[in-house]
């Protein structure tokens, strides 16, 4: 990982609680497409969930009946995923170098985090502590820029932080976006990866929707003046757009699991 995308990965330690409560979830038809792609049943699976954050996936992996350790480096995240999830066990670290056992899982997990992973040491980690017919889960929440509103509010993000953004897309690829082939992107070389691809939405208050914006990375690291000025000017048009109050937020979740 690169020093600016540590700084980048630390910087959702100031906002645990807001990423708890405004991030999105993931659908139950991700968990289905897990158990299908994996070979085997999350019920009684031993499964780590690296990068866990706030617990997000880790609660829908233990809803299936996972026995589920969470592994995060954060300290403000591991605290936040600690009170939601007091029966979880904890554990800090990342997945450059895991603090788990050799041959002691059925399955890993990144959710949204493995872009914060250095593969060259995160895969041969993965392969360490899995078992035999284990398998590497790694996905990712991307808001739907086949939607109208949401594609012009990536370029809008886009042309107010620049590179900064961080976004893989440029304003060709928000017209002709094409989430498996940012998902084989994403994913490390080395490893035979099977993919499924989950479009849902949820309609939460505009309030939650830039909450949920403000926490992602690029505005946390950004000037606060600046950060401040995209999401009043986001409000105010999305106000406009949304005039009964309510944002339906639209998204393609991208899996990719290889077994080992």
């Amino acid at each position: 990982m690169t020093t600016t995308n540590s700084a980048r990965a630390r910087s959702f330690d100031a906002v645990a609680a807001s990423y708890a409560a405004n991030r999105p979830s993931y659908p139950p038809a991700l968990l289905d497409a897990i158990e299908e792609l994996s070979g085997r049943p999350l019920a009684g699976a031993r499964v780590a969930d690296v990068g866990a954050g706030t617990g997000i996936a880790t609660a829908l992996l233990a809803g299936r009946g996972a026995r589920v350790v969470a592994v995060e480096p954060g300290d403000g995240m591991a605290g936040q995923l600690r009170r939601g999830l007091p029966e979880v066990p904890v554990v800090r670290g990342d997945g450059n170098r895991l603090p788990l056992r050799t041959g002691s899982l059925d399955l890993i997990t990144y959710a949204q985090s493995w872009h914060w992973t250095d593969p060259a040491h995160a895969v041969p980690e993965a392969r360490r502590v899995l078992r035999p017919g284990g398998a590497l889960a790694l996905w990712w929440n991307d808001a739907d820029p086949r939607v109208g509103w949401i594609g012009e509010q990536k370029r809008r993000v886009l042309e107010a932080f620049g590179a900064e953004a961080g976004e893989p897309e440029d304003d060709a690829g928000l017209v002709a976006y094409d989430p498996e082939a940012r998902l084989r992107a994403e994913l490390p070389a080395g490893l035979d990866f099977r993919t499924r691809q989950v479009e849902w939405a949820r309609e939460v208050p505009l309030g939650v929707h830039l909450a949920n914006l403000a926490s992602h990375s690029v505005f946390l690291v950004a000037d606060r003046a600046v950060a401040t000025a995209v999401l009043e000017r986001e409000r105010a048009l999305l106000a406009g757009a949304f005039p009964g109050g309510t944002v339906r937020e639209a998204y393609v979740t991208s899996l990719g699991i290889a077994r080992t």
